[in-house]
Parts: C-alpha cells; structure tokens; sequence
C-alpha cells in the first residue's frame, strides 16, 4: 500500500501498540473515525479511559471535536455524580438515570458575565439551546421555558421542561444562579407533582427532577432529599472546568515533533522525507 505520510505511520504504529486486543479494535473502534482514534492517543495515557470514552462516541454520535471536549471536561469523572435518592425512587432504572445526569453540568458557552439572575441563566441556556442539549446528553428533548400550570386559581412556571426519550419520562429542569437551599427541592417537588398530575400520560415513568445551582452543599442536599418519593438529583453548574487535568487527561503525545525524535533515536536516519 502507499500514499501514508511518515506522520500517519507513527500513528498506526502507536494505536496498534495500544490495542493489542483485536475484539475491541473491530468491536469499537472500528466504528469510529482514524480521527477519533487519533484524539483519544493524543489525550488519554489511561486505556480503561480510552476504551470508555470511545463506546461513548459511538453510542452518542459524537465528533471528533465534541470528543475532545468531553475528555478536556472530565466527562468520566462528572457521570453519575448527583446528588440523588434514584435508588429509592427509582428502583428499577436508577442505575440508568444516574448515568445520564452529570455533576457539575459544564455551560462553557455561557461567557463571562456574572449572571445573578435565574431569569439571565434560563435565557442565556435557551440562546444556545443546541449547547444546551448537547452537554444535557443524548435523549433529551426540550419541551418548552417558563412552562405555565394553573392549580388551585394560581399560577406556576417551570423554568426548563424535557422529555427524555431512554428513560420515557418529563424532566423538570429548575435553575438557581446561587447556594443551594432545602426549600428548592421543595419548589422542584411540587412542580414534578402537577406534572405528573397534568401531563404524564399512563404510559410515562415518574417524572424526574433536576436542580441545577450555582454552589452545591452536598450534605444539606442529601438531608433536603430525604423522605421524598420523586426521583430529583442536584446538581451544579459552572462556565468552565477551572482545576488542572489530572495525569490520566494529559496529553500522552504533545506534539507530532517528540514522535519524530523518538523515531529518529530508535531507527536512525528516519528524518521525516519521503
């Protein structure tokens, strides 16, 4: 065969040093692109990472560039971090739902304004809704804002409303620009209540709650949870991951010029040319 730049060998030969398992290259990786490939030997050291990120790429669809902002996020360390009572309430698909809520949800599109408002974070999430819904995950379909339910001769709204498509069920999205306090689960609560009430259909699952602050007390959350039988999670939110990435999420091949000069000390005379 021909027509391989010197660049694209060292690759080969690096992705077939990394996957000796010849199951999991047809299984997997086979069936995403030579550029998914690349991404995931240029930013994970970690195997078991690399593995889980690309059954993520082909479960999702993502692209390569969403790829990449998935592993310089920390997806694997956000998935399943809620605060939550799933297992009690949702006994039978809790596993499910804990994979598919994040903790903290990452809105890097959100700019640097400080916003104080829930009104200025909801219109700014519905701006880049599309953002919005990819860093929700697969299987969310937004609903409508400021939902109005009329109960009693008064008057609610719902700031976010979502079907989610795996888990059959409305999700109520409330925002807090924030802390945390113990009467926002409440708040969340009732709203799930007249939802359940007014717009699940028999052949819905309970509908799930999520609670997105700005600042997260763990401990007070799990309290704020206690004793009740709709499935809520909390979580927070933030613009950017601001921590330093461990050893496993740095890059395992900085730059294409350090695989050449470990070439050129283990075959001489490997320059490049040709």
């Amino acid at each position: 065969m021909g027509g391989f730049s010197p660049r694209n060998l060292k690759y080969m030969r690096k992705f077939a040093e990394s996957w000796t398992d010849r199951k999991i290259v047809q299984e997997v990786l086979a069936q995403i692109t030579w550029y998914h490939n690349l991404a995931l030997l240029e930013k994970l050291k970690n195997p078991d990472l690399r593995l889980w990120y690309a059954r993520q790429t082909v479960d999702n669809g993502w692209s390569r560039n969403v790829l990449a902002f998935r592993i310089e996020t920390r997806l694997h360390e956000r998935t399943g971090q809620t605060t939550n009572n799933f297992d009690l309430a949702l006994p039978v698909d809790s596993d499910m739902a804990n994979q598919i809520f994040k903790d903290p949800y990452v809105f890097d599109f959100l700019g640097t304004a400080d916003l104080r408002l829930e009104a200025e974070l909801e219109q700014k999430l519905i701006d880049h809704l599309e953002k919005f819904l990819l860093e929700l995950g697969q299987g969310f379909a937004f609903v409508g804002r400021q939902v109005h339910m009329e109960v009693g001769k008064n008057d609610f709204y719902i700031d976010l409303l979502f079907y989610h498509l795996k888990l059959r069920c409305y999700v109520v999205v409330e925002l807090k620009a924030g802390k945390f306090e113990a009467g926002h689960v409440s708040q969340l609560n009732m709203y799930m209540n007249i939802v359940d009430d007014l717009m699940r259909h028999p052949d819905d699952k309970k509908t799930i709650g999520l609670l997105l602050v700005k600042e997260k007390n763990k401990t007070l959350a799990k309290y704020a949870l206690a004793g009740y039988t709709n499935p809520i999670g909390v979580a927070e939110w933030e613009k950017q991951i601001t921590d330093s990435l461990p050893e496993d999420l740095k890059y395992s091949l900085p730059t294409i010029e350090e695989i050449e000069r470990e070439f050129e000390i283990e075959y001489p005379g490997m320059n490049g040319e040709g």
